[in-house]
């Protein structure tokens, strides 16, 4: 039975997120800090903070002009299922990995960052040929619940194995870890073949250097035509400053935990938290915005992580945290997912996946500020609780410009 176009956009949502949650949030953070780059936690934040930063300006710079490319010659899904790859044999590349490979360990962890941030320029833009204008919220959402339960799922797999290794065989507990990586790397390729069989995309062309050349020069028309866009653009700004402070969190949350003396064990259930609640919530998150407004329903969102960025500069116990997960994973995926139905609903559909470069541009740059603002700022003042209040300022900027953004 052929599965609908919808659907099967989700379900990549449902593949990918399993990179986001046991790789990027779980375990990576806490085997490169006790494993891989063992001794001061300080020096390992800091070295984390650099990893996502540099990966991220990577995508930063080149998505704008990946995107125009893709719109030139109908190669989204193409693309998209390159930097899959990618993203996918990196990830499986960590398994092997020996005690004391940082460089190694942080290398493969960019380039999986890379794929996973780079197809997700393509998957974004995919928004508008999968979905009515009407159903952008709804599927939007769709995709991101699906994500939170296809990632929750697997990382609760992986979780029992880490927690009980002799259960599958295993002898020791960074066995588990390990075959975690590898069993990423599986989930991600399996459930992206819906994605792959489901939704027919002809391409125009065949990558080229001249396709490259017109790519650049619709990059070039768009920048100087950007003005016409005022709302885009001031949605892009706003969408800048904010996401800079849930991409942080994601991001460095297990790192800030263990800097403040939490067990790796607390962090990591705390994880699935996030993700199990994050299912039924994004949905909610989706209805809300139909009825009040993707806007006032994201502004609400943001309410709720201003709380939460205070409310964790002051956590000291396991319980804590998990009071603060829950509260994130009430907010994350509904402002994530809005962001996106809403920033489709202010651009033309015939440039979506440029203009969704530039999106993914500036959502990847916000990534280079906050993880080392946190690392550098934990690092001067060998204070972890510091560098997570500077979070609060960008929370702020990026409200106060959403304010100003029209509806539609």
């Amino acid at each position: 039975m052929p599965i609908s176009p919808k659907i099967a956009w989700a379900l990549y949502d449902f593949a990918n997120s399993a990179f986001a949650t046991t790789v990027m949030a779980g375990f990576f953070p806490v085997f490169f800090k006790h494993y891989w780059h063992p001794g001061d936690p300080a020096e390992s934040t800091f070295a984390l903070g650099m990893a996502n930063a540099l990966s991220s300006a990577l995508i930063m710079i080149f998505a704008p002009w990946l995107g125009a490319i893709a719109d030139q010659g109908r190669l989204h899904k193409v693309l998209l299922l390159g930097f899959t790859l990618l993203g996918i044999g990196a990830t499986f590349s960590l398994a092997p990995l020996g005690q004391g490979q940082v460089l190694y360990a942080l290398v493969l962890y960019g380039i999986g960052l890379i794929g996973f941030s780079g197809a997700n320029i393509f998957y974004d833009s995919l928004l508008v040929e999968v979905a009515h204008p009407k159903e952008y919220e709804r599927v939007s959402s769709l995709g991101f619940a699906l994500g939170y339960l296809g990632g929750g799922l697997l990382f609760a797999f992986n979780v029992w194995m880490a927690l009980r290794p002799e259960r599958f065989g295993l002898s020791l507990q960074e066995q588990a870890i390990r075959l975690s990586f590898a069993s990423v790397a599986g989930w991600w390729l399996v459930f992206s073949l819906p994605l792959c069989f489901g939704i027919r995309q002809t391409p125009m062309a065949k990558p080229s250097v001249n396709l490259m050349l017109r790519g650049w020069q619709q990059l070039t028309q768009t920048l100087s035509h950007l003005r016409a866009h005022r709302a885009a653009f001031l949605f892009l700004i706003a969408y800048w400053f904010y996401i800079d402070g849930v991409d942080t969190i994601v991001r460095m949350a297990v790192d800030y935990g263990l800097g403040i003396g939490l067990a790796w064990q607390d962090l990591i259930l705390a994880l699935l938290v996030v993700q199990f609640i994050g299912f039924p919530a994004a949905v909610v998150f989706g209805r809300l915005g139909e009825k009040i407004g993707a806007k006032r329903a994201i502004l609400c969102g943001l309410s709720t992580y201003v709380g939460v960025t205070l409310f964790a500069a002051g956590l000291s116990s396991a319980a804590e945290f998990y009071a603060l997960a829950v509260l994130i994973g009430l907010v994350q995926g509904g402002v994530q997912a809005l962001s996106r139905s809403l920033y489709a609903h202010l651009i033309p559909k015939d440039r979506a996946a440029e203009f969704f470069g530039f999106y993914n541009m500036l959502g990847k740059f916000a990534a280079v500020i906050g993880p080392f603002l946190v690392g550098t700022t934990g690092l001067l003042l060998q204070d972890p609780r510091a560098g997570i209040l500077s979070v609060l300022l960008l929370f702020g900027l990026g409200a106060g410009l959403l304010l100003k953004v029209p509806a539609r």
